[in-house]
């Protein structure tokens, strides 16, 4: 019997034990609950526990999920992006983290002025040059950045990876260091963080302790907390 309590607070203490080891306050750190193709009862639960932020991947299913759920629930839409979707992302969601072409973020734009709303934003970033992956490769992440900077309701907060899979967590290390320093990279530049603090959404179940250590203020954690995939 999963214990959604248990869980969360297991998770929240070794958020705590990582961000010590990397001298980094706790609270500087936020938990996304990756709850695709998990019921709205396990969801509630976690509401119950003090989970206010959730992230899902697929639309349909968050058209039928999120108007059942409270509306002080943060959603972030942590899928691929569809242009012509867009319309249904700008309306259901609070924040994107998977804008990784100018199509993309061209069509958010168009439906977000249309609704008189703003919305946060992340590039994602394919760092480990994975064909079957989305994400703009490092070298073009700058030139997407000027490319949208002009938007006046989508705002471009940070940066968002989904590194290769390995067993062990530090072999995923070097690809989380390599975000940030690319992420430092696009600060001194001049074209990330004008906005205030830049996010970087990086780890998971497995290995998101190494990526708070290299610098993750988003983690997205989703088997941790609900249990594995059905």
């Amino acid at each position: 019997m999963i214990s959604i309590q248990e869980n969360l607070a297991g998770i929240r203490q070794r958020i705590v034990e990582a961000a010590s080891r990397a001298g980094r306050d706790p609270d500087s750190v936020t938990l996304v609950a990756v709850s695709k193709k998990k019921p709205v009862t396990l969801i509630q639960e976690a509401v119950a526990c003090g989970q206010l932020v959730f992230g899902e991947n697929y639309l349909q299913e968050s058209q039928e999920k999120i108007p059942a759920l409270p509306s002080d629930i943060h959603w972030h839409f942590i899928g691929h992006i569809q242009s012509n979707k867009a319309k249904i992302v700008a309306e259901l969601f609070d924040v994107v983290e998977t804008v990784d072409r100018l199509k993309v973020a061209r069509a958010l734009e168009k439906h977000l002025a249309a609704i008189d709303k703003k919305m946060s934003v992340l590039i994602q970033v394919n760092i480990g040059r994975e064909h079957q992956k989305s994400g703009v490769l490092p070298e073009d992440t700058a030139k997407l950045l000027e490319e949208i900077a002009g938007y006046e309701h989508l705002k471009v907060k940070g940066l968002m990876a989904m590194p290769p899979f390995f067993h062990d967590p530090e072999d995923v290390r070097p690809y989380f260091a390599e975000m940030r320093k690319l992420s430092e990279e696009l600060q001194g530049k001049g074209v990330l963080g004008s906005g205030g603090a830049v996010e970087l959404s990086m780890g998971m179940s497995g290995d998101f302790e190494v990526a708070i250590e290299e610098g993750a203020t988003l983690i997205r954690v989703g088997t941790a907390l609900f249990g594995e995939r059905l």
